[in-house]
């Protein structure tokens, strides 16, 4: 893999590192900033500029350099930590954003308005550093100088880096010129000698591997540790030794014996590149043949004072722990389209190993029978780990509204705290990505509607600090997620007057508070007595109640006045599988979501009744026979399906039950995707299409027509 094909993952990379920092700085917010908190900010600063000098992106090098400066004082302690640098450091997260974003859409370089933003957010980064600092970027990339320039400027006064590259350097996607380039940024390369005595005959060479080899005299002020920073993507496939200034000759002569190139080719190669004196090398290597068997390096170290034994010791076992990490297992990142194309095809073998089971079935072979079996268990394993490998934490998505929340509570002058419970909950990747507008309205509309003024809240008892939580929980084979707010809550009256001045309802209807306070999701429904930049027009609730049931799921609101309001959303886990049971009404087969189910019963109710008794309960039932309109006579033996959604229950009456299988989830065509209490489609082993139920929908309908709800009552048969 060349250094053009890794550009995607610096760039995935890179983001991932901004989410980071991001998170950090709006802990810089909420609390002190912690030791550790500080450095995780200035290592994703350092990553990134780190790999933007790789690729020769040196617009983002030289802004994030100015950015890492500021980082750098805050921890020593230099620059305090403020809401308005917290504020500019959040701003030039975003720009940096944006830089990778473009660099993404192919511009590597900077454009006017980039850079018009770039230099406003520098000028305001110099507030924070002394002058000299302030005026300083990354020095330009500086070309290998003559040799004779080292040599006149005297020995051992220059670094002196001995680099030696794997040879599946390129394939991982490195480039080592872009090594030496980044490593011009920290200061002037002075001597540069290439080295390819590992450069094998023409014949047979191999294009793909890399044979070079460099020793360089570099110029610089930068500690050894930013110096081995610049190598820090390819530590593990290269060999790298750097010598200090003023570095002794029998370092240089240890190194020589290190290397693996002829001693004296290369003395010859450290004269020209200034690092020592021919006189000097000449006298060490007379030396050096009187003396005695040479002992490790590290007892040399001991032995002359240079570190102690403990610092030895430490170093092995530290080798020790770096070997043992390279053979752990690493993450491999894989395209998402791959990965929707292995779920689709998941889906076809479920619906071909039903088939194969039913033939096994029809043929009554029992070795067949078996043989299908086993295919179908090992089918249900490889769905199971297929869909495992689309589930992502839903953590991801609530960490970014802590920036939601920083920045609107700033924009309307609120004292807003996000409070995030339930991160691991995972769920769907593609459920994930569509949840983002909805919830992202949800939680301003908290901020703005929910959560009164500070000094409002004081008069109301409450601390002045509102607050807005995210929860998440699985539930019956779904997940809910909470929005809620400690804020004044709905006022039932006023949503009751709204609705009946728009005609949503009746004069005097009465209405549960349920149901009141769902009219809010109807399309134009306010009760905001202004317009703001976040809300009022009425624009918004009943889009974030289509977007919802787009993703077969539902969305519910309760309320109290003076104490807060909760917004629940319940969604599938995934949008591809489910696990189903099969019925049917006359020759229609339906399918159900297996985890709404609570049980079967026999069908048993008074005659015109839309409900029945179950153990004392009033269990209000829909006849799918006459919600769907099929023609026919009702079975002469028919069964009860009880579905639950929360704390609901309902009945659905079928002719026939056929068991529980593997469904995979088809969309319906666009003629049918208006059709209300249905999800989807399936196809069964058979080759027949059964229809997905809507379950959300039909308890709806059934609990409409309900009676009221009593402990116990006797039902007449």
């Amino acid at each position: 893999m060349f250094l053009d094909q890794a550009l995607p993952t610096f760039i995935a990379e890179s983001r991932e590192l901004l989410d980071a920092m991001e998170s950090a700085l709006l802990q810089f917010a909420l609390a002190a900033p912690q030791e550790d908190t500080v450095n995780a900010v200035f290592r994703a600063a350092h990553t990134i500029k780190g790999s933007a000098g790789l690729f020769g992106l040196d617009h983002i090098v030289a802004f994030t350099h100015v950015v890492e400066s500021v980082l750098d004082r805050v921890r020593d302690g230099t620059v305090t930590v403020a809401e308005p640098l917290v504020t500019l450091l959040l701003s030039c997260a975003d720009h940096m954003r944006a830089l990778i974003d473009t660099t993404a859409a192919g511009q590597y370089e900077p454009n006017a308005a980039s850079t018009a933003t770039g230099t406003a957010l520098l000028d305001r980064l110099q507030r924070h550093l002394p002058g000299a600092l302030a005026a300083a970027e990354p020095a330009p990339r500086a070309e290998p100088a003559a040799a004779a320039t080292a040599a006149d400027a005297g020995a051992n006064n220059y670094w002196h880096l001995s680099l030696r590259f794997g040879s599946e350097v390129f394939k991982n996607g490195m480039d080592p010129l872009s090594f030496l380039r980044y490593l011009g940024q920290l200061g002037t390369i002075v001597g540069l000698e290439t080295l390819a005595d590992a450069l094998p005959p023409a014949d047979a060479m191999d294009p793909h591997l890399c044979y070079l080899g460099f020793e360089v005299s570099f110029d610089s002020t930068a500690d050894k540790a930013a110096i081995e920073d610049v190598f820090d993507f390819v530590r593990d496939d290269a060999q790298i030794r750097i010598l200090p200034p003023h570095s002794r000759v029998a370092d240089y002569l240890r190194l020589i014996a290190e290397l693996p190139e002829q001693a004296p080719r290369l003395g010859e190669i450290l004269v020209r590149c200034g690092s020592v004196t021919a006189q000097e090398l000449a006298t060490a290597l007379a030396a050096q043949a009187e003396a005695a068997t040479p002992q490790p390096l590290g007892s040399i170290m001991v032995a002359q004072g240079a570190v102690p034994p403990v610092v030895v010791e430490a170093a092995l076992a530290q080798q020790q722990q770096m070997r043992a990490k390279g053979q752990e297992t690493q993450t491999v990142r894989v395209d998402a389209e791959k990965l929707d194309q292995l779920i689709n095809l998941v889906g076809e073998l479920i619906i071909a190993a039903a088939g194969a089971s039913l033939t096994a079935r029809r043929a009554g072979d029992a070795a067949l029978q078996e043989s299908a079996s086993t295919v179908s268990e090992l089918v249900e394993q490889v769905r199971d780990r297929a869909l495992q490998l689309r589930m992502v934490r839903i953590g991801a998505t609530f960490g970014r509204f802590q920036r939601v929340v920083h920045d609107v509570a700033r924009e309307i002058g609120k004292d807003i705290r996000l409070q995030l419970s339930g991160e691991d909950t995972e769920l769907d990747k593609t459920v994930v990505e569509k949840l983002g507008d909805p919830l992202t309205h949800l939680v301003r509309n908290a901020i703005d509607h929910g959560i009164e003024p500070a000094a409002q809240r004081l008069e109301r008892g409450k601390p002045a600090q509102g607050t807005v939580r995210l929860h998440a929980y699985h539930d019956a084979g779904n997940i809910v997620i909470e929005v809620s707010d400690d804020g004044g809550g709905l006022r039932r009256e006023k949503i009751l007057a709204k609705a009946e001045a728009r005609g949503l309802i009746e004069p005097g209807q009465n209405l549960s508070d349920a149901e009141i306070y769902n009219l809010v999701f109807e399309p134009g429904f306010s009760t905001a007595e202004q317009v703001t930049n976040l809300s009022g027009r009425g624009v918004g609730m009943d889009v974030v109640k289509r977007n919802i049931v787009a993703l077969r799921g539902s969305v519910s609101l309760a309320s109290t006045e003076g104490v807060g309001t909760t917004v629940s959303v319940r969604l599938p886990l995934t949008l591809a599988m489910i696990d189903g049971f099969l019925v049917s009404v006359g020759k229609a087969p339906f399918v159900v979501p297996l985890e709404m189910i609570e049980e079967c019963i026999e069908y048993s109710a008074a005659p015109g009744h839309q409900y029945t008794d179950l153990r004392g309960e009033v269990l209000p039932f829909v006849r799918l026979r006459d919600v769907f309109a099929l023609d026919g006579a009702a079975a002469r033996r028919q069964s009860i399906v009880v579905v639950r959604q929360g704390g609901v229950k309902a009945g659905l009456v079928v002719d026939a039950l056929h068991g529980e299988f593997q469904t995979v989830i088809k969309p319906l065509d666009k003629m049918f995707q208006r059709a209300d209490r249905l999800s989807g489609s399936t196809i069964l082993g058979s080759g027949e299409v059964a229809l997905i139920l809507d379950v959300p929908a039909l308890i709806r309908q059934a609990t409409a027509a309900a009676p009221p709800a009593h402990s116990q009552f006797s039902c007449t048969n």
